[in-house]
């Protein structure tokens, strides 16, 4: 069988009909689109098409759409553009312990430089309790960032009822939505959110775009300073294929939700229900309803996500220990310490995020697979032996 590829929540492959949208702005549509004669004026009007299709996806103004290189510096610019425009009103910001490093680093370089971070506790399934987010908000509190759904366990956070609570306070509420954004339906007015951060990758759209939506009347720094890009507040030649091709790639998104939300949720509960009942001693990261419809993540004992995964990949299997932005690192997972597993636990992950062209074939190969592994390091575990022979 050929790879199998079991990582879209790292990265998602362009769909071929994103790819044509966007061949076109390489070599035959060039112009830069800021410039003043009509070649550049064709390439504008598309740019705002697509501004207009993410907007509308996300009941927002087209004017509250503001294009990135990407979800981190859409992170970024939210979270430091919001502390320093609202610096004299308060120095307390809000997050929660299971960010992505996007979120976590950019408020870490934000107490390094006079603000206070709150980092949230979650529970065993990865949700903020409401409870414990209001607890947290004090009279200096300027702003809140909660991830619309986790990229490693895919829990989908109560985001509505945060950004309400966030608001009863006068606190800024923003949303790292990247895994979530045309996979899920958001509204940022039902929702009560401010700032929501997105990427094209993570849809079957390119790489290095993005956007960061700003409701109007929200006070924001800008984090690029330069030309006159995005109405003044984001400078850099604007990146026309990669915007038009995201644009493509919403709208697709949108058209295809509730089918791919429904074929990818079958499969994904397949997956859980065979590893669960047939690998022993494995455990579900995360809950299982209210998750990313195409995410399933384990905990195996006595097992080293690493050496897993290169069996894995040796089977031709393509699969993560959880976010590729960490992939380099040893330490185990933030995410599964935050939801108390246990280090020697947190230490034998594994996420396996599916598509919409993902098959139960793949998916029943990849099981049977995995069964063979696991049961292969747990023989050359005397942990595992020890235990075995404890329990009997």
């Amino acid at each position: 069988m050929e790879n199998i590829y079991l990582d879209n929540a790292a990265t998602t492959k362009v769909a071929p009909e994103v790819f044509d949208e966007m061949k076109d702005y390489f070599s035959l549509e060039y112009a830069n689109p800021s410039s003043a004669y009509k070649f550049a004026g064709q390439i504008s009007a598309k740019v705002e098409e697509a501004r207009a299709v993410i907007a509308k996806m996300i009941g927002a103004k087209t004017r509250e759409i503001y294009f990135t290189g990407g979800g981190s510096e859409s992170d970024n610019w939210a979270i430091k553009g919001v502390a320093d425009a609202l610096r004299a009103k308060g120095n307390h910001i809000i997050t929660t312990k299971i960010e992505h490093h996007a979120v976590l680093h950019t408020c870490e370089y934000l107490e390094k430089n006079g603000f206070e971070v709150t980092y949230i506790d979650v529970d065993e399934e990865g949700f903020v309790k409401p409870e414990v987010f209001e607890a947290a908000i004090r009279p200096e509190t300027i702003l809140a960032s909660v991830m619309f759904a986790n990229n490693e366990i895919g829990t989908i956070e109560p985001i509505a009822e945060l950004g309400r609570i966030a608001h009863e306070h006068g606190v800024v509420f923003h949303t790292d939505a990247v895994q979530a954004f045309g996979h899920e339906n958001i509204d940022v007015n039902e929702m009560n959110i401010d700032l929501m951060s997105a990427s094209g990758h993570k849809l079957h759209g390119p790489k290095g775009v993005g956007f960061l939506y700003v409701r109007n009347g929200i006070k924001i720094t800008n984090l690029i300073h330069g030309g006159a890009q995005e109405r003044g507040r984001r400078a850099g030649t604007t990146n026309a294929a990669g915007i038009i091709g995201l644009g493509k790639a919403a709208e697709l998104a949108q058209q295809n939700m509730e089918a791919n939300r429904k074929y990818e949720s079958e499969l994904r509960d397949k997956l859980i229900e065979r590893v669960l009942a047939e690998i022993p001693y494995a455990v579900l990261n995360g809950p299982r309803t209210q998750r990313l419809s195409n995410n399933a993540n384990f905990c195996f004992r006595f097992i080293e996500g690493e050496s897993l995964l290169i069996l894995l990949d040796m089977k031709g299997i393509c699969a993560s220990s959880g976010s590729a932005c960490t992939s380099g690192s040893l330490d185990p997972s933030h995410v599964l310490l935050a939801i108390g597993r246990p280090h020697e636990i947190a230490h034998g992950s594994l996420r396996l995020t599916l598509s919409a062209e993902t098959t139960e074939e793949e998916i029943n190969y990849t099981v049977d697979t995995l069964k063979q592994i696991v049961e292969r390091l747990r023989s050359m575990s005397p942990l595992y032996e020890d235990f075995v022979k404890n329990n009997k």
